[in-house]
């Protein structure tokens, strides 16, 4: 079966070139076609970069491409790891073994992350039977929920107690919705998130909301709006946890 994917870039042989790194394949495993050769305006303004369509061919199943990706992801990392991959239907999940964990996992999972994010991106360009990619090693995911969950609780505590909005540090959007997650059955706290990625951070507020300021509030969550100004900080160091910031 034939498949294609299409890339522009400065150049044509950057292109194709970076069509390559993402399918991890060679200049004799593809075709390509120029769609439209790069252009150079005058002097140098609005030049008009090229498009290229990489054509390959393929019997691989979905789990064979993760570990074929991820493989050359691992040379190019300089990293001596090995994967086990269960295809699960709609989900591949992928344990990565061997090789330096921290520079896998990176600072609060920020490499694995990225792992996790180019390997989404490049399985499921051009295809049409999307599937989602988790990557874990060292049961990172699940030591790094359990670290959330504690640390979701042990603020929820602290606003009950002082009756204080507290707010986080900046995480992902999955962390975020681990906090999220945890907190949901509280009574008298609620959490909302603000600012901007990467540096959108959950608020962990005291009392409910009405109906009203339910509806403020996803409005700045959308916009990202900062904090009030007035807000007096209050921050607290843990080298095992996130951050966080009281508001008074």
């Amino acid at each position: 079966m034939n498949k294609s994917i299409e890339v522009s870039a400065k150049t044509e042989e950057e292109a194709i070139q970076s069509a390559l790194d993402q399918l991890g394949l060679t200049r004799d495993d593809v075709s390509v076609e120029i769609i439209e050769r790069a252009k150079s305006g005058f002097l140098g303004l609005k030049n008009t970069p090229a498009v290229v369509r990489v054509i390959y061919e393929t019997n691989e199943s979905r789990a064979e491409r993760v570990e074929r990706f991820l493989s050359g992801l691992f040379v190019k990392m300089d990293v001596q790891a090995s994967q086990e991959i269960f295809d699960e239907g709609d989900t591949i999940n992928v344990v990565i073994t061997g090789g330096d964990p921290g520079a896998l996992i990176g600072r609060r999972g920020e490499t694995l992350d990225a792992m996790q994010h180019l390997t989404n991106y490049v399985i499921n360009k051009g295809v049409s039977d999307r599937v989602r990619v988790n990557l874990d090693t060292e049961n990172y995911r699940e030591r790094r929920n359990e670290t959330l969950e504690n640390l979701a609780n042990k603020v929820a505590q602290k606003v009950l107690k002082y009756r204080r909005n507290i707010t986080l540090d900046p995480m992902n959007a999955y962390e975020r919705h681990v906090i999220h997650a945890a907190l949901q059955s509280y009574d008298n706290v609620t959490t909302y998130s603000i600012g901007n990625e990467p540096n959108r951070r959950i608020v962990v507020a005291f009392g409910r909301r009405s109906e009203r300021q339910q509806d403020k509030s996803d409005r700045n969550d959308r916009r990202g709006a900062p904090p009030d100004r007035d807000n007096k900080t209050i921050q607290q160091n843990n080298d095992s946890n996130p951050q966080y910031r009281e508001w008074s």
